[in-house]
């Protein structure tokens, strides 16, 4: 990877943004749109990114499903209505930044041409005693979410 003006980009797809670059371009490009690719339960009982003061919503799209934790077969499809112009930018978001990869290199051999995956994730990286949120990600970064 390298690092092109204020992402990391990779062959596969667009690159790689922290979650304040990811605010910032949700923010600053009008057609710009937010996937979280997470499971119904982590929406449901972690939490989701709130994009109401910037006048966006945060789309649900798994890539895979729980609990058989298998592909979603209509991930891309969805995606196509979530976004169907496949010039504009398209933030993956994941738990950590792994599913939101392999979401970003999926699109982005469907033909979406600006796919970005979120470094660090909604709940980011484990503590020394195996916790999510305390070191990383989308909420301790202050961005703003709501649960329940």
């Amino acid at each position: 990877m390298t690092t092109t003006g204020t992402h990391t980009a990779n062959s596969q797809y667009a690159g790689d943004v922290t979650p304040q670059q990811a605010w910032e371009m949700l923010q600053d490009q009008a057609g710009a749109v937010l996937v979280d690719v997470r499971t119904n339960a982590e929406w449901a009982y972690v939490g989701l990114p709130d994009l109401y003061s910037i006048g966006k919503k945060c789309e649900l799209n798994s890539w895979v499903l729980f609990p058989q934790m298998a592909p979603n077969p209509n991930f891309l499809p969805l995606l196509n209505e979530i976004q169907p112009d496949k010039s504009q930018p398209v933030l993956f978001l994941c738990r950590s930044g792994v599913r939101s990869v392999a979401a970003a290199i999926a699109a982005t051999s469907a033909g979406f041409e600006n796919c970005f995956n979120i470094l660090e994730g909604f709940e980011g990286d484990p503590d020394s005693e195996g916790h999510r949120g305390k070191i990383c990600g989308w909420k301790v970064r202050n961005l703003d979410w709501k649960q329940g």
